[in-house]
């Protein structure tokens, strides 16, 4: 896939297939989208495009409110390359993007950079200034721009309590349920981080860990211990028994909230390594145990667990 940034030239000749959203996730809904300008594209002889904002609109139009992310931008042009769309436009989106009319955005940018001959949306659409631009509107400009308005209706799970949307996935993510959010994004969740030095407690027990730091402003499950993969730069995958939490059996309620993965069967230094997880189930919530034997208990049924959970 092409990536280009606005302030980078695109050569489109005879235009393009237009897919746009904020794509966050790059959800089951989102490939659907991205699948039909992939199909649109191909019988008009063009090349597929996925336009994208480098930042979440919400950061900027109501940053005390805004969601975390279930991928940052690196993250999210790599998934979608893998759904085979030809070009990533990545647009800036800043307040001056945000108070553009919709009727303007789609002259400068879908018209007149990308020349869109049609424009593939999920029918929940919504862009511009205060989100005024929908499929109606777009269905309005389709004649003076000589574009088709092609309006999808939103992905069904049952896991997502009715259609697939990054929110469901972020509320799955926040009871914990990683089964539900992997089905929303055909998936994985996965997040991403440099490991750091702790206070070594996990290695004085037995319990090596690594600890990630993720950005904060990426969507972390909810407290607990789960099952899942530490994944090397190398691209080496290893079992690992992942816990988000606070440890409340070493610190109370002082503790600062950690990403911690002790890998199965592994010995080494990954101190600086670049990390990603992936959450796979989960196993049990966080726990304050009477005492560092307890602990060490139920360590070890976790790894037995994470080991079974990774079988099935």
């Amino acid at each position: 896939m092409d990536v280009r940034y606005e302030d980078q030239d695109l050569d489109l000749p005879g235009g393009s297939v237009v897919a746009i959203g904020t794509f966050d996730g790059v959800h089951v809904g989102h490939r659907a989208v991205l699948a039909e300008a992939r199909n649109i594209a191909t019988g008009l002889r063009v090349r597929s495009v996925v336009s994208v904002f480098d930042r979440h609109p919400a950061t900027v139009v109501r940053p005390e409110s805004a969601p975390r992310l279930l991928t940052d931008l690196h993250h999210r042009i790599e998934l979608l390359g893998a759904t085979g769309v030809d070009v990533c436009y990545v647009l800036r989106f800043d307040e001056e993007r945000s108070m553009q009319e919709p009727e303007d955005f789609i002259r400068e940018v879908i018209a007149g950079r990308l020349g869109a001959k049609a424009l593939v949306v999920g029918e929940d659409f919504h862009f511009g200034r205060r989100r005024r631009g929908d499929t109606a509107v777009l269905g309005d400009l389709e004649s003076e721009y000589g574009f088709k308005v092609v309006g999808l209706p939103l992905v069904g799970r049952e896991s997502a309590a009715g259609v697939v949307s990054a929110t469901a996935v972020r509320d799955a993510l926040g009871r914990g349920d990683v089964t539900s959010a992997a089905d929303m994004l055909g998936r994985l969740h996965e997040v991403r981080g440099v490991v750091e030095h702790g206070d070594h407690r996990g290695r004085t027990i037995g319990f090596p860990t690594a600890n990630v730091a993720v950005p904060g402003d990426i969507a972390l499950p909810a407290d607990g211990v789960y099952a899942g993969w530490y994944e090397e730069p190398s691209g080496r995958a290893h079992a690992a028994a992942i816990n988000l939490g606070k440890r409340p059996t070493f610190y109370d309620h002082n503790g600062l909230r950690l990403l911690e993965a002790h890998l199965l069967d592994f010995d080494g230094d990954l101190y600086g390594q670049h990390a990603k997880v992936r959450f796979k189930t989960w196993l049990r919530g966080e726990v304050k145990f009477p005492s560092i034997d307890a602990l060490v208990e139920r360590l070890r049924r976790d790894v037995g667990d994470t080991r079974q959970a990774l079988r099935d």
